[in-house]
């Protein structure tokens, strides 16, 4: 098979290494920097790379391996392993990917060596100490070919002083979440009962859990689109209609996170769910006008349960094409590790080891109620938000279109229908 572009293709020219290096020298290649001990590590910004970037000399002094560290903005990233890894370089030995997005695709080209045997070599490291989920997503075809590092789930947010002036509970039910959405919006005609991300695309992953939770999937176990089953389309049409019938006025459909997370965090709303990891916008009094009104709660169980997605949003993986892998597995195996974890943890990154969510330092840095969500969330989550597919973009496209007709007014099953049709069609031509 032909590999394929993963991203689009960008001013290759321009994609450079941030000058983030851990040592003293350049590329080189792969025989230059197994011979002279040289892991090369590159990494996408985010605050668990600042943390490990800070505890780098630990792992030289340990293990006696350099590391070469390039640290990219995401556009950089994708551009970097678009041209590298589809023209089979060895220039990279560790790389962070997102396993949702671009995992499946890397996984089927060939640019993940498989992980399987190192991951259950050392009962010290501990692969049974991950959370289902995120190792689901980073399995190809029974292969293991990444370790999750970051994870998240889909929580509810709420107005504490909102629900106790109209006297209700915290929700545990999608048919609780509405009517208290429906009280709120009638007793407060400027606050929206609920809020969430309504663009096409973006709305896909949160959509996913109310989807999950009312028993569908974007396929089913014959690996045939089901976006129209009766699950389904109860599913669209309950959360469309939640922001419908109870959003915010005037409601854009091109909403993503920040978006909704605004009108939240500026009074806006009285219920918004959204991945946990988001939670410090609503909790920060610089950000947030209501930071100390904000409550978590596990997302509200529809008629198969609670079924939030717990994904890894991040994984570390190792280039098929490395001559270092054994090397680049001691990187891997050091930045996961138990301690390491739990120092991201701390630092605010959710991780996907169950043994640090257990440590009551695990979740020191958390608000209660919150770590309480994400420990429900954990147990019972689904380990996609987004359809498993190569080219994921366009499969968003599709499933999301449902959304947005609900939303605007449109036949909620009628669109459920021909996203059907438009999805299965696509699933046909990736078989291809």
């Amino acid at each position: 098979m032909k590999r394929r572009s993963i991203v689009k293709y960008a001013a290759v020219a321009a994609v450079m290494s941030l000058g983030l290096t851990a040592c003293s020298g350049g590329g080189g290649g792969s025989d230059q920097a197994k011979q002279s001990g040289t892991v090369r590590v590159t990494l996408a910004n985010h605050v668990w790379t600042d943390g490990i970037k800070a505890a780098i000399p630990e792992f030289e002094k340990s293990s006696g391996l350099k590391v070469e560290l390039t640290q990219l903005g995401e556009d950089q990233l994708s551009d970097q392993y678009n041209v590298k890894l589809n023209a089979g370089s060895d220039e990279i030995d560790v790389m962070m990917y997102r396993p949702l997005q671009e995992g499946k695709a890397f996984a089927k080209n060939g640019y993940l060596a498989d992980l399987t045997k190192n991951v259950s070599s050392d009962s010290n490291w501990d692969w049974k100490d991950y959370q289902e989920g995120p190792v689901k997503a980073t399995t190809v075809d029974g292969k293991v070919v990444g370790v999750p590092i970051i994870t998240e789930r889909e929580v509810l947010y709420y107005r504490k002083d909102l629900l106790q002036a109209a006297g209700l509970q915290v929700p545990k039910t999608m048919d609780e979440l509405e009517a208290a959405a429906k009280a709120i919006k009638a007793s407060s005609p400027n606050t929206a009962g609920f809020v969430a991300r309504t663009g096409k695309s973006a709305a896909v992953t949160q959509f996913s859990s109310f989807l999950y939770s009312f028993g569908g999937d974007f396929v089913d176990s014959s690996g045939k689109a089901s976006v129209n089953t009766d699950a389904a389309k109860k599913a669209y049409s309950f959360y469309g209609g939640l922001i419908k019938n109870y959003g915010p006025a005037n409601v854009s459909t091109d909403m993503s996170w920040p978006e909704a997370m605004a009108i939240f965090t500026q009074g806006g709303a009285a219920f918004y769910t959204e991945a946990d990891s988001l939670y410090k916008n609503a909790t920060d009094p610089a950000k947030s006008k209501v930071a100390d009104k904000v409550g978590f709660a596990p997302l509200p169980a529809g008629p198969a349960g609670s079924k939030p997605y717990n994904i890894p949003s991040w994984a570390l993986g190792v280039n098929q094409n490395s001559s270092n892998q054994e090397n680049a597995w001691k990187f891997i195996q050091w930045a996961t590790s138990k301690e390491r974890t739990l120092e991201a943890q701390k630092a605010g990154v959710p991780g996907p080891r169950t043994s640090v969510w257990a440590n009551p330092d695990g979740t020191s840095t958390y608000p209660k109620d919150l770590a309480d969500a994400i420990a429900a969330s954990a147990k019972s989550g689904v380990g996609h938000d987004r359809p498993e597919v190569v080219t994921v973009g366009k499969a968003r496209e599709i499933v999301g279109a449902p959304i947005v007709a609900t939303i605007t007014g449109a036949d909620s099953a009628a669109a459920a229908n021909d996203a059907q049709t438009a999805f299965q069609t696509f699933l046909d031509s990736e078989k291809k």
